[in-house]
């Protein structure tokens, strides 16, 4: 089996995108304040996972999320996590998703846009501004640091 980062792209400007990364940071910048900070604290995990065919699929949590036993803990890992996937295209240094599904329904069947580049082997992703799916009332970006998988 050919590994994923070898396989020849569908659109060659998926070429350095192809593989596997594993989340190193997500914060969150503030458009009104400037502030950047953690989402979730440190250490939050994810995968990120862009296919050859031009697809992808991520998902994000928080680091050492309880196991759910009452609605309100079930509430609380509802907001801990991030998880879509779709279609995407490339222009420029920006990434657009078509969402398919999403682990929140406000997401399907919108193009989340993210902003690439890369710092060494790290590559960096950053959302535009919008309203946060945490707080809907605050204007943020994303800004996620991945570590590509040997």
């Amino acid at each position: 089996m050919t590994p994923v980062n070898n396989a020849q792209p569908k659109v060659p400007e998926l070429a350095p995108l192809l593989g596997q990364w594993s989340l190193i940071s997500f914060d969150l910048e503030s458009q009104q304040s400037g502030e950047r900070r953690p989402a979730w604290g440190s250490g939050p995990v994810g995968r990120l996972v862009i296919l050859p065919s031009a697809f992808m699929i991520v998902v994000l949590t928080a680091a050492n999320r309880a196991i759910p036993t009452t609605n309100d803990q079930r509430a609380e890992a509802f907001m801990q996590t991030i998880a879509y996937t779709g279609p995407i295209e490339v222009e420029g240094d920006l990434m657009k998703t078509k969402v398919d599904v999403s682990w929140n329904e406000a997401w399907t069947s919108t193009v989340q846009t993210r902003a690439f580049k890369f710092i060494g082997q790290n590559l960096s992703l950053i959302s535009t501004w919008a309203p946060s799916p945490f707080d809907p009332s605050v204007i943020v970006r994303g800004i996620l640091e991945w570590k590509r998988e040997a």
